[in-house]
């Protein structure tokens, strides 16, 4: 299990004339990092400073960043560090800077830069994302409701099911619970049931609920 961002993120804000946007994009490596870098800073090639940071990896293994000019520590370093402060990885982040005349000082900066990654990780969405499977629970139509009942009560989500001459019911698990969630359901429907199941990937969880990769 690990987190990153759901979506891309953009958002903005002023602080002294001073304009600064943040934008966010899920990255997988470090060349898909590196492309979303040169694509912001192609959009702004007249800004006063690119500011960006990025972590990739489950073990949040490689780090980068880069103050793009401003002095030393008060921008690259704070925005790698809002990234970690959520616990977010396979992401990357650039603050943009169009400078309006007024000195921010070191901690303005460090500040200013903390909060334009803040706004646009937010605006991407913090997700988790977890290693699961999705299910299919075959069964006769007057077993259907007991499946009804254990997915309510344990607030497991049916995302299809399918009425032929039984039904097949789909939901996605984390893998860490699969094999107890078939026990209760072969225990609920006396063995009456048949089960097969997808390949692992991760998928995204939000709440209760499981969405594969989009």
């Amino acid at each position: 299990m690990y987190k990153t961002i759901l979506k891309y993120g953009e958002d903005r804000f002023e602080e002294k004339r001073s304009e600064f946007i943040g934008y966010a994009q899920r990255v997988e490596s470090e060349e898909e990092a590196r492309a979303f870098v040169d694509k912001i800073k192609a959009m702004h090639k007249q800004a006063t400073h690119n500011v960006y940071a990025y972590i990739i990896g489950e073990n949040m293994g490689i780090q980068r960043y880069s103050d793009d000019g401003e002095p030393q520590g008060t921008a690259g370093v704070p925005v790698l560090d809002c990234i970690k402060k959520k616990g977010l990885t396979n992401v990357a982040v650039v603050v943009t800077r169009y400078f309006g005349g007024v000195l921010l000082g070191t901690g303005g900066l460090v500040r200013a830069y903390s909060h334009g990654a803040a706004i646009a990780l937010e605006a991407g969405e913090p997700v988790e994302k977890v290693l699961g499977r999705a299910v299919y629970f075959k069964l006769s139509y007057d077993l259907y409701g007991k499946i009804q009942y254990l997915c309510g009560t344990n607030n497991w989500y049916i995302e299809d099911s399918v009425f032929t001459d039984e039904v097949e019911v789909k939901i996605y698990f984390e893998s860490a619970i699969i094999e107890d969630v078939k026990k209760s359901v072969i225990e609920a429907t006396n063995g009456k049931v048949v089960i097969r199941e997808d390949d692992e990937i991760y998928y995204y969880k939000m709440e209760n609920r499981l969405y594969p990769e989009v």
